[in-house]
C-alpha cells in the first residue's frame, strides 16, 4: 500500500464523539504491551503516527485514524495486564463492546498476538465473540524477529492448536524486518473493498 496521508482523526469514549460514518474501517485490538501501535505506525509508513510505550494500558480511549482518505485505522485499548484501576478495564470492555457492537462501517478486526505467547481465554474469547457478530477476524502475530524460523513455525502451530484456526489464518510480523507487512495489507485491502491495496508497492 502506498500510503500518501495518515492523519489522526479524533478519540473517543462513545458512539456520539465517533466521527460520521463514511469510511471503511479496521480496528486493531490486542493484549496490552503486544506491538499493537508499533504495527499501526509500520503499516503506514510512520514513526509516530501512534504513540508507543513500554508501559501497558496507555492506550485508553478509541482513537481513529485517516488513511489515504479512504479509510480508517482504530486503535483499540489494549487489554490484559494494563497497569489501571480494575474499574478503568470494565469500562475499557464496555467501550470496545459497544464500538464493535453497533460501528456499520467496521470491516475487520486486526488482532494481534505476541508469536512468544500462547493464547488465553482472552483471546479465545474474544476471536468467538468477533466471529460471532460476523465480524472478519485478521490474526497478526508480532515480533517475529524474536524467534527463529523453526521456533516461529512450532510457535504458529501451538496457536492454531489453541485457537482452532487453519495455518493459513495466522501472519507472522515483524516492524524490525518487515516480514508479514504486505500478507497483513493484503488481508486489510480485501476486506475494506480495495483488493489493489494488496498488489501496490510497499
Amino acid at each position: 500500500m502506498i500510503i500518501k496521508s495518515a492523519t489522526f482523526t479524533v478519540s473517543a469514549t462513545r458512539p456520539s464523539n465517533y466521527p460520521p460514518e463514511d469510511l471503511p474501517e479496521i480496528a486493531f485490538a490486542g493484549r496490552s504491551n503486544v506491538g499493537k501501535s508499533t504495527l499501526i505506525n509500520k503499516l503506514v509508513n510512520r514513526k509516530h503516527l501512534v504513540k508507543t510505550s513500554s508501559t501497558p494500558g496507555r492506550t485508553q480511549l478509541l482513537n481513529f485514524f485517516t488513511i489515504n482518505n479512504t479509510f480508517v485505522f482504530v486503535d483499540l485499548p489494549g487489554y490484559g495486564y494494563a497497569r489501571v484501576p480494575e474499574r478503568v478495564k470494565k469500562n475499557w470492555g464496555k467501550m470496545i463492546d459497544t464500538y464493535l457492537s453497533t460501528r456499520s462501517t467496521l470491516k475487520g478486526v486486526v488482532l494481534i498476538l505476541d508469536i512468544r505467547r500462547t493464547p488465553r481465554d482472552e483471546e479465545r474469547n474474544f476471536l468467538a465473540w468477533i466471529h460471532q457478530k460476523g465480524i472478519t477476524a485478521i490474526l497478526v502475530l508480532t515480533k517475529a524477529d524474536k524467534l527463529s524460523k523453526t521456533k516461529q513455525k512450532k510457535q504458529v502451530q501451538e496457536i492454531e492448536k489453541s485457537l482452532v484456526l487453519h495455518p493459513d489464518e495466522l501472519i507472522c510480523f515483524s516492524a524490525k524486518t518487515g516480514q508479514g507487512l504486505a500478507s497483513v495489507w493484503q488481508a486489510i485491502g480485501y476486506s475494506i473493498g480495495q483488493p489493489d491495496a494488496a498488489e501496490a508497492s510497499l
